[in-house]
Formats: C-alpha cells, structure tokens, sequence
C-alpha cells in the first residue's frame, strides 16, 4: 500500500487559493485580533469518516515545513506534509441556510463525508 504522504506534489500543484468569500471572511476575523501577525492554519489529519481531516487554527508562527498563501492583510499557512494533500485545493467561505463554515475545495479528494470536514483519496 502506499503512503500518501510519502511522495512530494509537483510544483505546477503546489497551488493554494483563498476565495474572495473566504478572504473577506478571515480579514473580518484578523482585523478583531490583538496580534496582526495571526494567519489561519490549514492541516490534514488522519481520521475522520473518510480517512483525513481537515483542521483549521489561528497562530502567528510560522516553521521552515510550512508554505504561505494569500497577501499582506490575509494569510494562510499550510505545512508541507498537509500540502501533499492540498496542493491546487481552494478555500472558500460559505454562508447559507445550514451555516456558516469554511470550506476546502480539494482536486485531490476523490470521496468525502456529507459534512465536508473529511475526505480520501
């Protein structure tokens, strides 16, 4: 069986992109932050209905594992063993009748779970 987490994504997939709702969104909640430096961190777990799972958190540090994506007012921090799972995915905010969440829009799952918090591949 082999290890997902084994093998490096090739640079083209090394893509991360924030959604303008999803950027809007984590401005809105940086900007109420007493530290200017606080990113969100987004990491894969395993576990989960579907095998993995995603997490979210708020820091302000940053390793020499981890890659940053977005811009001055918004970043989000990713570390390299999770990015073999995220590369090309999207973040996105959405806000409707069931609640607001974010959301990973990941190329690389080919299954998740209904509440879109895990997923495999």
């Amino acid at each position: 069986m082999s290890d997902p987490f084994a093998s490096e994504i090739p640079a083209a997939e090394a893509t991360f992109t924030i959604s303008e709702s999803a950027r809007k969104r984590l401005s809105q909640i940086f900007a109420q932050e007493d530290d200017p430096n606080t990113m969100l961190r987004v990491k894969v777990s395993g576990g989960g209905c579907a095998g993995y799972q995603y997490g979210f958190d708020f820091e302000s540090t940053i390793t020499d594992d981890d890659r940053v994506f977005g811009d001055d007012e918004v970043k989000v921090v990713i570390d390299s063993v999770s990015m073999d799972l995220l590369g090309g995915s999207q973040i996105d905010f959405v806000d409707d009748m069931v609640g607001a969440s974010f959301q990973i829009n990941n190329p690389n799952a080919t299954a998740s779970c209904g509440c879109g918090t895990s997923f495999s591949t």
